[in-house]
């Protein structure tokens, strides 16, 4: 099952087996590493794409990942309410050492360390939605409710208009 999977998807693939779940990563054609190219290349609305979006906590220094509806923009100070600390933007290196994915492809599950995770609840809305799965090219769908499950996470808005 995992050995068709670049690398880093195949984690994926094994991070969600091995929490017991049955969501499957699959191979696109072409680019998933935005939510509109994600949309496109899958076949659903852009909002039904989970994007997964690290930042840095402006005085711990600790990741934050927040899994927004693909056509919500995260609104950093309402989620430093929730965080208790101001959030900052997260560099490539940091994304990837803090994860071990490359921006464009990180999934909601499947890092070295847990992650401090919150998740849009605009995304409850969906029956399936589409998250990254380790690479710009793989994705999985799952059913929104699950994400709190699999990331330890807490849903809540995470922008105004959420």
């Amino acid at each position: 099952m995992t050995e068709d999977l670049p690398p880093s998807a195949a984690r994926v693939q094994q991070a969600l087996l091995a929490h017991g779940s049955p969501f499957r990563v699959v191979e696109m054609p072409s680019s998933t590493r935005t939510a509109p190219e994600a949309a496109a290349a899958i076949g659903c609305s852009v909002s039904q794409i989970a994007k997964s979006i690290l930042f840095k906590g402006a005085t711990s220094g600790k990741p934050i990942l927040v899994i927004a509806s693909g056509t919500n923009r995260v609104d950093e100070k309402l989620v430093a309410e929730w965080t208790g600390e101001r959030l900052a933007k997260a560099a490539p290196d940091f994304v990837r050492e803090a994860t071990g994915y490359v921006i464009g492809g990180v999934p909601p599950v499947g890092f070295p360390q847990p992650i401090e995770t919150w998740i849009d609840a605009d995304l409850l809305q969906y029956n399936e939605v589409w998250a990254a799965a380790g690479t710009p090219f793989t994705v999985f769908s799952l059913d929104p409710r699950a994400l709190a499950d699999l990331t330890g996470g807490t849903i809540g808005p995470v922008s105004r208009t959420s």
